[in-house]
């Protein structure tokens, strides 16, 4: 999967809280799986891309059951990872470092012993991991304060920064992706991408454009010192002005409402992950996958979780969709149904872990699964959005359903075995 080096930008909502113990450490498994599938498939440089590519990355977030819209996806996925790949960050060769607030100001102090151990320059990527910060606090001003910064780095020093701004004023987040690969400097246009809302024209002094400004400025202060600067600054602000428009780029609005309606998500491709688990189903899927106890619930989650380990880049254009396979925390769409959650990861788990052994029928079956979603799309019929979400939330006391208000109870729990989910 080719990945564009810009590949656009989104709105957050900014919200806060915190990741309840129960669905951070699932989601920390999840994670971590999910990018041994990837490695295991495509490779580690594949992976950095995918973690630089703004609509993968939510949508990765909303498939581990954290707000599916929100800017806490950020903070979930980057310490889901850290404390997921922890445990195989030597076999994978891929490092988390950094994290929200205190946690960012350590990753500095990350990288020079990970280069240690492993034998990259830590110190210079500790300067280019500082680099990356002024840039998105000084020299791209656009009223968003930095308060994450993520620095994910492989074994042979290439890297992805995931860090995140936020204005309080607007309630809205701002993420920005950078991915070392093809990054010829830190000044003139090193993004790999910037995600968050517009709210005008920004000074962004990377800007390709802003080569003649950035030089003009350097020498009036040699030459003028600060006077000479505001002086000059009305001029430079007229030649900015006449800078050709940005280039339109694909736009991710996260909008404000918490719940997850009909039109955040593009039908045709739910209902072709529907039909394809439903042909699948319980009874031929575990003899594809060989691990007993998966049921048609689990598998309409893994088609999902397919698609986020095989899909295409514009397979992503609507992150709600992937909630539909594990809910979340909030009960949106639905409360977070652990039962398949955890099967979820043990079915994963055994695939990955048979593939190593040179065993690729599992997730060859994964990957088939995916295929199928996308044939059936033209033609599947399926509930629409409105029964789904019914029939999830009657269904969630069985599935083992939990969200930050608490288990999900009724007689439906009593009545019917989890065996098959």
């Amino acid at each position: 999967m080719t990945m564009s080096r810009r590949t656009g930008s989104a709105d957050l909502p900014l919200h806060g809280g915190r990741v309840p113990h129960w669905l951070g450490a699932r989601m920390a498994r999840l994670g971590a799986v999910i990018t041994e599938a990837i490695v295991h498939e495509y490779g580690r440089d594949e992976f950095m891309r995918r973690l630089a590519h703004p609509f993968w990355f939510q949508s990765f977030g909303a498939v581990m059951g954290m707000d599916w819209h929100s800017s806490g996806i950020t903070t979930s996925v980057i310490g889901g990872l850290k404390r997921g790949l922890g445990q195989i960050e030597q076999e994978l060769g891929i490092h988390v470092c950094g994290g929200r607030g205190k946690h960012s100001r350590q990753t500095p102090h990350e990288l020079v012993t990970i280069g240690e151990r492993v034998g990259f320059d830590g110190e210079e990527l500790a300067k280019a991991s500082r680099l990356v910060a002024k840039v998105d606090s000084a020299a791209v001003q656009d009223g968003f304060d930095l308060y994450l910064h993520g620095f994910i780095v492989t074994d042979d020093a290439k890297w992805v920064v995931v860090q995140q701004g936020m204005n309080g004023d607007r309630r809205q987040a701002r993420r920005y992706h950078w991915l070392s690969e093809g990054v010829g400097d830190f000044v003139n246009e090193p993004h790999a991408a910037i995600e968050g809302v517009s709210h005008g024209e920004i000074i962004n002094l990377t800007d390709r454009r802003a080569a003649n400004s950035r030089d003009a400025q350097l020498d009036l202060l040699k030459s003028h010192g600060p006077d000479g600067i505001t002086k000059e600054a009305g001029t430079l602000i007229g030649k900015s002005k006449k800078a050709s428009t940005q280039p339109i780029l694909p736009h991710l609005i996260m909008p404000a409402h918490h719940d997850v309606r009909s039109s955040d998500v593009v039908m045709r491709r739910l209902r072709g992950s529907l039909a394809a688990a439903a042909s699948c189903g319980p009874r031929d899927f575990p003899e594809l996958l060989l691990v007993p106890g998966v049921g048609a619930r689990t598998v309409r989650a893994l088609a999902l979780v397919a698609e986020v380990v095989y899909g295409a880049p514009c397979r992503f254009s609507d992150p709600a969709r992937f909630s539909l396979a594990h809910g979340g925390k909030d009960r949106h769409p639905f409360p977070v149904p652990l039962h398949v959650y955890d099967e979820t990861i043990r079915t994963l788990k055994t695939a990955v872990q048979s593939a190593r052994l040179g065993r690729e029928e599992e997730l060859g079956a994964l990957k088939r699964l995916d295929q199928q979603a996308r044939q059936l799309e033209a033609w599947a019929n399926a509930p629409s959005f409105e029964a789904v979400l019914a029939e999830e939330r009657q269904a969630s006391p069985v599935y083992g359903g939990r969200s930050v208000f608490g288990w999900e109870t009724n007689d439906a729990r009593r009545q019917r075995s989890k065996a098959n989910i």
